[in-house]
C-alpha cells in the first residue's frame, strides 16, 4: 500500500496514508519532500485482542478475526476524516469493505487496491458469488475446482487441504459476522474501478476475466517493488545472494517464499526443509 502511495505523490498527487498508529510507525521514514502525510486513527480496544495488535503479523491466525473487529469500528473516524479532508479518491483493501459505500455517500471517487494476483482474484469470482448472492459455491469442494466464470483450462484453484485450513474464512460464523470473501465481494461491488498489482502483459486473458466479473475498469499497476535505495549493511547481504544466484544456471533455482501472512508451524517448517532437501536443487528461501 505504502508504495503504491508514494508512486502516486511522485506524479505530484497529495496523498493521505490512513492507518493505525502501530503500523505507521513501522512504515520507513518518509522523504523531507514528500507530498505522503500519514493520518494515525487509533484503533478501539476490543474483548480478546491483544494489547497493541493492530496486524496481522502481531496476533495468531485464530485472534484476526477480532482484530477485523476493532477495524470494522472505525468505520466513523473514516467517514469523519473524509468530510474535513474531502479527497478526490480514496483508495482502500478488502478489510474495510464498507470504505467505498461511505466514499460514494460523499460524492468521493474510490478504488478497491487489491493486493491479490489476477489469476486469485479472477478465481475468487464475481461480487455476487462472493456475497452469497448465488449458490454456486456452497461447500469447500467447490473450491477445488476451475469455476465456471473462467472460459480456459487452468489448474488456479485451492486443494482440499488448502481450502480447509481457511474454510472458517468463508463463513459469517465468526466475531465478525462477516466472511473474507464477503469483503472482498463488497470491496470490489462498492468501488468506481478495481486496481490491482498485476501486467496485462503477462496475463492478458485474467484481466479479461477481471473486467468480465466485476463490470467496471480494472487497472494493472505493476508489481510494485520496493522505491527505497538499497543500502546500508543490507547491501552486502544483497551482493552476496546475486553473486551466488548468477553462478546458477537461469531457471536452475527454486524460489520459496509464503509472505508475511503466512505463519507455517515448525514442523511444517521441517517438512519444508526436507521436501527442498530432496530435491537436491538450488534454492533461494525467505523466511521470517
Amino acid at each position: 500500500n505504502l508504495e503504491l502511495a508514494k508512486l502516486i505523490a511522485r506524479k505530484g498527487h497529495h496523498v493521505s496514508f490512513v492507518s493505525t498508529p502501530r503500523n505507521i510507525q513501522r512504515l520507513p521514514k518518509p522523504s523531507p519532500n514528500t507530498l505522503i502525510n500519514f493520518v494515525k486513527l487509533p484503533l478501539p480496544k476490543i474483548q480478546n485482542l491483544p494489547e497493541n495488535a493492530e496486524a496481522t503479523t502481531d496476533i495468531p491466525y485464530d485472534v484476526v478475526e477480532h482484530l477485523k473487529v476493532a477495524y470494522d469500528a472505525l468505520q466513523e473516524p473514516l467517514k469523519r476524516f473524509l468530510e474535513s479532508s474531502k479527497p478526490d479518491w480514496l483508495f482502500y483493501d478488502f478489510v474495510p469493505f464498507w470504505a467505498g459505500s461511505i466514499a460514494s455517500k460523499l460524492g468521493i471517487k474510490s478504488a478497491f487496491y487489491s493486493i491479490c494476483t489476477p489469476p486469485f482474484s479472477g478465481f475468487l469470482g464475481p461480487p455476487s458469488s462472493l456475497m452469497g448472492k448465488d449458490s454456486l459455491r456452497q461447500k469447500p469442494e467447490d473450491f477445488i475446482v476451475s469455476p465456471p466464470w473462467v472460459p480456459f483450462p487452468t489448474t488456479v484453484a485451492f486443494r482440499y487441504f488448502e481450502i480447509m485450513r481457511i474454510v472458517d474464512s468463508l463463513s459469517a460464523e465468526n466475531n465478525t459476522g462477516v466472511s473474507d470473501a464477503y469483503r472482498y465481494g463488497a470491496s470490489a461491488e462498492n468501488c468506481d474501478i478495481v486496481v490491482i498489482r498485476g501486467c496485462t502483459e503477462f496475463q492478458p486473458e485474467w484481466f479479461q476475466v477481471l473486467e468480465n466479473i466485476y463490470r467496471k475498469p480494472v487497472l494493472p499497476i505493476g508489481q510494485l517493488p520496493s522505491t527505497d535505495p538499497v543500502g546500508g549493511e543490507d547491501t552486502d547481504t544483497w551482493r552476496w545472494v546475486k553473486d551466488w544466484l548468477d553462478k546458477h544456471a537461469r531457471g536452475s533455482v527454486v524460489y520459496v517464499a509464503f509472505g508475511s501472512e503466512a505463519k507455517p508451524r515448525q514442523d511444517e517448517v521441517t517438512e519444508i526443509a526436507l521436501g527442498l532437501e530432496k530435491s537436491k536443487l538450488p534454492f533461494f528461501w525467505a523466511l521470517r
